[in-house]
């Protein structure tokens, strides 16, 4: 049932014309608190499917019917007046409202008539401008109207409609409150404005000292604010397609969430029923969350170093850890040694970061106990000496006779395959390589 609290239909309401009874319908909505564009909305929807039931009446619709009309304007497209091709989306949307309309038309008869609703195609990323984009705005404003205009919808989230329709008496100087009397749903509600919308309201005001307590503020339509918004967007070279004053709102939303304002005071200052609605606006600043930790965490590429095809593979001695000093031996205020030392104390990076003109990006850490360590051979004038401390390794033993060829190592595995004949620890590094 829609959320007007409606009168019931007077008696014998079926019996009178398909016509008479959607006036009948439209009147009681009127007068339960609906808006014109409500009405308006419920009209086309209700008179589109009347139009397709043909002569029949409405007390002979059943639930197939409807599922009829469904499938038809789904899958045709609906009766535009002024013609014109339409999206899918915009059909599937279209019909997520008509559907709603008269499933209420259908309660409010108290006809048992089921409604399939259309389901609403998920909206488009929010568009919001960036302080760059609103301060160009801003500084190509050709007088203190459009000035007026980009710091009114930007500091308030003030609908077009609801800005237009302001008028004088409507503004507390005293406490910097709008009272938005003709908000969305019939419902008033209390906005705030900043230091912007201040300096502008008092420019315009000194322009405009005849201004009277009922006077509209802008005194524009629409339509005029729509077309001054365009034209501001060309002089500032901000593209015209992203500034519409539905996007101003949207930039003083996101601005506010990300100035720390709470989301149910960014609800209440929109004029959000639901909170959900508000939430759409959250995306965008985890956007500038995934922003500066990209920032923060993407490394230089790394660069690849060919494994020569002599490498040998062995397995580093593991080192026992250090014990911590007796606290006895401690100096006052000293803290005590570390069980175990720095990983770069222990191990050297191997592999490309052995090769000059290569390194890696992080620190080299200490392998899994067991795993195989790729020791590069001894480069020319002791640079690999130079490079990585001396370490105790153990080297696999070599049967007599001919050696089988070594099978390169897996891709992106750090142990290749040892000879055979390569015992326990040969096994060990196997294992420890697999687990990685």
């Amino acid at each position: 049932m829609t959320r007007f609290d409606l009168p019931p239909p007077p008696p014998g309401i079926l019996e009178r014309s398909n016509e008479e009874v959607m006036e009948a319908f439209l009147a009681a909505l009127a007068a339960a608190g609906a808006s014109p564009k409500t009405v308006k909305a419920y009209r086309a929807a209700i008179s589109d499917f009347l139009a397709w039931l043909g002569g029949r009446r409405l007390a002979e619709v059943s639930s197939s019917d409807v599922a009829a009309w469904v499938y038809e304007r789904l899958t045709r497209g609906l009766r535009r007046p002024r013609g014109g091709a339409e999206t899918r989306r915009e059909r599937q949307t279209t019909m997520h409202y008509y559907t709603l309309f008269l499933r209420s038309f259908f309660e409010w008869l108290g006809l048992p008539v089921r409604v399939p609703v259309v389901k609403k195609p998920r909206g488009r990323r929010v568009e919001a401008l960036t302080g760059e984009e609103v301060a160009r705005l801003l500084a190509a404003a050709r007088d203190a109207l459009d000035f007026l205009i980009v710091a009114l919808l930007f500091e308030t989230g003030l609908r077009a409609q609801e800005a237009v329709g302001l008028r004088l008496r409507d503004i507390d100087f005293a406490r910097r409150e709008i009272r938005v009397r003709n908000a969305k749903y019939g419902e008033e509600r209390i906005v705030l404005y900043g230091d912007l919308t201040e300096q502008a309201l008092r420019l315009w005001l000194s322009l405009n000292p005849g201004l009277g307590p009922d006077d509209p503020l802008l005194g524009i339509s629409y339509s005029g604010l729509y077309k001054r918004l365009k034209s501001l967007a060309k002089r500032a070279g901000v593209d015209p397609r992203k500034v519409r004053p539905h996007v101003l709102r949207h930039t003083f939303a996101t601005e506010a969430l990300r100035r720390g304002v709470p989301l149910p005071v960014v609800q209440r200052l929109l004029g959000h029923h639901d909170i959900k609605v508000t939430q759409i606006y959250l995306h965008l600043v985890n956007e500038d969350v995934r922003r500066a930790y990209q920032q923060a965490f993407t490394a230089p590429p790394v660069q690849w170093a060919p494994v020569p095809p002599s490498a040998q593979y062995q397995v580093p001695q593991p080192q026992q850890p250090l014990q911590a000093a007796p606290a006895a031996q401690q100096a006052p205020g000293q803290q005590p040694a570390p069980l175990y030392p720095a990983p770069q104390a222990q191990y050297q990076a191997t592999g490309a970061a052995a090769y000059p003109g290569y390194a890696t990006p992080y620190p080299a850490t200490a392998p899994p106990m067991g795993a195989a360590v790729y020791q590069p051979p001894q480069l020319p004038g002791g640079a690999a000496a130079a490079q990585a401390p001396q370490v105790q390794q153990w080297q696999a033993p070599v049967q007599p006779g001919p050696q089988p060829a070594a099978a390169p190592p897996p891709q992106g595995a750090v142990a290749a395959p040892w000879p055979a004949g390569g015992g326990d620890g040969a096994t060990r590094g196997r294992r420890g390589a697999s687990r990685r």
